[in-house]
C-alpha cells in the first residue's frame, strides 16, 4: 500500500503538468486566428492542432519505464526453481507396526540356553559371544543378523536358541551347539528401538495389537538384532520382533 500510495501521489503533479501544458498549448490558438487568411503560407499553423498530441506524449513516456524487460527477469528465476533438487522425503518417524511378512529359512549355527529375567540381556550376549568366537576361530563369517528364538517363558525366566546365519557348516561343535534352520512361515513384524530393558513396552504393545486384531500367535517369538548387540550401545539397539501366527 505504501508503494501504491506514493505512486498515486506522483501521478498528481504529472497530471497537473499535463493539464498546464495543454492549457499553454491551447492559448496560442486564438492568437493565430487573425492570421487564418494566410492559410496557404501557414502550413506550420496546423502545429497548434498537434499541440493536443503533446499531452499524450508525456503520458507515453512512462510506458518505456514499465517496459516488459523487467518481467522476463523473473521467469528465468521461476524456470530455475524446478532445477533445484526437491527436498528429501521426511524420515519416517514411526516404524511399521504389525506388518505381515513371510520368513524365509536360513542355515544357522545354534546355541541353546536358559536365562532369568534379571540377567536376560547379559545371558544373550554371552551366547552370541560364544557363537562368534567359534565362527572366528574357523574363519567363517556370519551371513546375516543375529537371532534369538524364545522357546518357552515363565515368571522366573526363559529358554532360548541363539542363532547366527552362516553359509557353511562349522566343525567340532560343542554339545550345546548345532546346525539347523531359522524359523520360517507367516509372521507379524514389529520394531523395537532402544535398550533391552524396555522390551516389555514393545511386547505389551504387541499383545494389545494381537488382541485388537483377534490374531492367534504361536508359542514362540523371534528377535532379529539389526544392530550388532556386541558392538552397539544397549540404548541404541534396533530389534525386529517376529510373531509367528497359527
Amino acid at each position: 500500500m505504501n508503494f501504491l500510495s506514493s505512486f498515486r501521489i506522483a501521478l498528481i503533479p504529472l497530471a497537473a503538468l499535463a493539464w498546464s501544458s495543454a492549457a499553454l498549448a491551447q492559448s496560442p490558438a486564438p492568437a493565430a486566428s487573425p492570421t487564418a487568411p494566410s492559410a496557404a503560407s501557414s502550413p506550420a499553423t496546423p502545429a497548434p492542432a498537434p499541440s493536443g498530441t503533446p499531452g499524450p506524449t508525456p503520458s507515453e513516456t512512462p510506458a518505456p519505464v514499465a517496459s516488459p524487460s523487467a518481467p522476463p527477469a523473473t521467469p528465468p528465476a521461476a524456470a530455475q526453481t524446478p532445477a533445484v533438487p526437491p527436498a528429501p522425503a521426511p524420515v519416517q518417524t514411526a516404524d511399521p507396526f504389525g506388518e505381515q511378512i513371510t520368513l524365509e529359512p536360513k542355515k544357522v549355527v545354534i546355541k541353546k540356553g536358559t536365562a532369568n529375567w534379571d540377567s536376560a540381556f547379559e545371558t544373550l550376549i554371552e551366547s552370541f559371544k560364544a557363537l562368534t568366537a567359534l565362527l572366528d576361530k574357523q574363519g567363517i563369517k556370519a551371513s546375516g543378523n543375529s537371532i534369538i528364538v524364545y522357546t518357552s517363558t515363565d515368571d522366573a525366566g526363559f529358554t532360548f536358541l541363539a542363532q547366527i546365519p552362516v553359509d557353511q557348516d562349522p566343525k567340532n561343535l560343542p554339545k550345546d551347539m548345532s546346525i539347523g534352520k531359522s524359523p520360517d512361515g507367516k509372521a507379524l513384524k514389529f520394531v523395537h528401538r532402544g535398550s533391552y530393558d524396555n522390551m516389555d513396552n514393545t511386547y505389551e504393545a504387541i499383545t494389545n495389537h494381537l488382541d485388537e486384531k483377534k490374531l492367534e500367535a504361536k508359542d514362540t517369538f523371534i528377535e532379529e538384532y539389526i544392530t550388532d548387540p556386541l558392538k552397539t550401545a544397549e540404548d541404541k539397539l534396533v530389534i525386529n520382533v517376529y510373531v509367528p501366527l497359527k
